[in-house]
């Protein structure tokens, strides 16, 4: 890729966005942001927009729209405001655009990331729901549209890293029979079982290692995050779900772990830093600097590994069950976890009604086959409002 770099980042005001535009910052002679998108952080947007002059930013919520349109005319700035979804699929499928920042987390990142892929960009992808939904149409589709799919997650970045030379997402790799997943095993490792129902929103939303979002941070905390990395790797490296392996890992230093063959273990190591897979997949196959601090392994003294807790964090079971079924039933599991992340963070479901949740969703709902996007959003749609009616006083939130 010569010349300067224009780089579109869907999900701009939340964790990654920001960590995306410091390293985008420190190489003003490589790159330049050609758009944002995000759902309704008008005043986050507009700061952005005003530090980096994008052409335009994009913002789902009309009402958000509007006030960032009234503020940057405001301010004198030429940045266009633009409002809705089918807006955020346009400006990555613009043809100035070289990068897209696939950020937006959930379900609603599904659509704009496809059309990222349909349009053949590179695409870095932090938003994992988008494969765990409709792996095998995006993956499909990227092979078609020549897109190249690099994964932003800390874990799945560092085994692109461990990956053969010249090896690219969605291929076999050759000599590879395995490759391990680290969890930092969340704030609740160590819990007695018994106080997690009566956990709150704000301590499971207290990462040890990493500063996430509210959803990701409660999803790290049940482990469910780890159960859709898992669907997530199955589709980037071509594997089946019982060569992917997790192994729980405190201090979050070796972000995962490659096997091959011949018994080697590659290993790909950092501090907690989300700046260093996004260097890297901004520049592959270069390297840039990310402004994250060397590893000081003296420091750190010891790395420790132990196994899951399954009968602690039921989520891993439930997101492997659903990856050997396949078809639609990763995304009746992304779905109900969702509905019932939020239901938690509302405050009208407990901690481990987050798991029942899902459960009984997946019970309820069976799986079928997919043959079009319209397969996927039929699930994703049906799992939801089974998730609604479950979510009920009587399940408890917090008390």
């Amino acid at each position: 890729m010569s010349g300067v770099c224009a780089v579109s980042i869907l999900g701009s005001t939340g964790s990654i966005g920001v960590s995306t535009l410091d390293v985008i910052a420190r190489h003003p002679d490589r790159y330049r942001v050609h758009s944002l998108g995000a759902r309704a952080s008008w005043q986050k947007m507009v700061e952005q927009a005003l530090a980096f002059a994008p052409d335009t930013v994009i913002l789902t919520e009309p009402a958000a729209a509007q006030a960032a349109q009234a503020a940057l005319r405001a301010a004198g700035s030429s940045t266009r405001v633009e409002c809705g979804e089918e807006a955020l699929a346009e400006a990555v499928r613009a043809p100035g655009v070289d990068v897209v920042m696939a950020a937006i987390v959930g379900a609603a990142g599904l659509m704009p990331t496809l059309a990222a892929v349909r349009a053949g960009k590179r695409v870095l992808l932090a938003n994992k729901e988008a494969l765990v939904m409709a792996g095998r149409l995006m993956m499909d589709e990227v092979r078609s549209g020549g897109a190249a799919l690099i994964p932003i997650d800390s874990e799945h970045n560092a085994i692109f890293q461990c990956m053969p030379a010249r090896y690219l997402p969605g291929e076999s790799a050759r000599g590879v029979t395995r490759v391990i997943l680290t969890a930092s095993g969340g704030p609740f490792r160590t819990t007695d079982p018994a106080l997690l129902p009566h956990v709150t929103p704000q301590q499971a939303c207290a990462h040890p290692k990493w500063k996430m979002g509210r959803k990701i941070s409660v999803d790290s905390a049940t482990l469910m995050n780890k159960g859709l990395e898992v669907i997530e790797a199955t589709w980037l490296f071509a594997l089946p779900e019982a060569e992917v392996d997790i192994v729980v890992h405190p201090q979050s230093v070796v972000h995962s772990l490659v096997q091959y063959v011949d018994g080697s273990v590659l290993a790909q190591l950092g501090a907690p830093d989300m700046r260093t897979p996004i260097a890297q997949a901004l520049a592959w196959p270069e390297r840039i600097e990310s402004g994250v601090a060397p590893l000081d392994l003296a420091a750190i003294a010891r790395l420790d590994f132990e196994a899951p807790d399954h009968g602690r964090f039921p989520s891993v079971g439930l997101a492997r069950a659903a990856a050997r079924a396949g078809g639609t039933a990763p995304a009746v599991l992304n779905a109900a976890n969702e509905v019932a992340v939020q239901a938690f963070l509302d405050g009208r479901l407990n901690f481990t009604g987050i798991t029942a949740v899902i459960d009984e969703v997946l019970q309820r709902q069976a799986g079928s086959a997919v043959r079009a996007l319209d397969d996927v959003i039929d699930a994703d749609r049906t799992a939801r409002r089974i998730a609604e009616t479950l979510i009920v006083p009587a399940r408890g939130a917090s008390a």
